[in-house]
């Protein structure tokens, strides 16, 4: 099935669902048709063709934006889409992971269950996903430990639970996790934040990670409001940056 044909399927079940009426082929045309040519012509023939950021980083992006928006009817296309842009399922099991942290858990429950179907589909077993506790990568002990003062002097009196977990759990262990890299871990955690509204924490991810064009792809997954208000923080960013 051609990716076109792919998501509008995936229109046809939304529409179906909604009027409590058998799918058929025409109901994207019926209901929306402008979305259809979007769909056609805007999004899958020309935002994903853009030569700015790779396939597989556009799905990272766009995996990202959906779990965190807990979107799952379009979820199954993009896992299968990711894996065939080179995402692997490894990387998927620990990108659902590490939005539980930043989505929520039942954001990251719902897309595990898709997940396990589409994988299951494909023949991916547990030899190919990450272990539970994997020997972590290295700390950087000082950039951590500076991070962990602010923190504390800033919230430690007020919540030192979220504080110590935050360290313990976030940084010390979530973070060092070897089967997704740190760049992807960032990449993955601004679009979460940008598809959320919760653009006061970016400017540190941003600097790690994301450029324009994934705000761009973010602009049709999390919509524009998002990506505008997301827009004067990463400007700011973008202009620090050494040239």
């Amino acid at each position: 099935m051609s990716p076109l044909a792919a998501v509008i399927a995936v229109l046809c079940l939304t529409t179906a669902s909604a009027a409590q009426a058998e799918p058929s082929e025409k109901d994207p045309h019926m209901v929306a048709p402008a979305l259809e040519r979007y769909t056609r012509d805007t999004l899958l023939g020309g935002v994903w063709k853009r030569p700015g950021l790779s396939a597989r980083d556009r799905s990272i992006v766009t995996l990202a934006a959906l779990i965190a928006r807990n979107q799952t009817v379009e979820l199954p296309f993009h896992l299968g889409l990711a894996l065939d842009s080179g995402v692997a399922p490894r990387e998927i099991s620990e990108i659902i992971t590490h939005l539980a942290f930043y989505s929520g858990w039942g954001n990251a429950t719902a897309a595990s269950a898709l997940a396990r179907d589409v994988f299951a589909a494909r023949g991916i077993g547990s030899d190919q996903l990450p272990a539970a506790a994997p020997a972590l990568l290295p700390l950087d002990e000082v950039a951590e430990a500076q991070r962990a003062a602010r923190v504390g002097e800033q919230f430690g009196a007020v919540a030192p639970g979220v504080v110590q977990y935050t360290t313990d759990v976030l940084f010390r262990d979530l973070w060092l996790r070897p089967d997704l890299a740190p760049r992807d871990r960032s990449l993955v955690t601004v679009s979460a934040l940008v598809a959320t509204g919760q653009v006061a924490q970016m400017p540190y991810h941003l600097n790690r990670a994301m450029g324009i064009e994934a705000l761009m792809q973010l602009a049709f997954y999390a919509g524009w409001p998002n990506v505008f208000s997301a827009l004067p923080v990463a400007k700011d960013v973008f202009e620090k940056r050494p040239k």
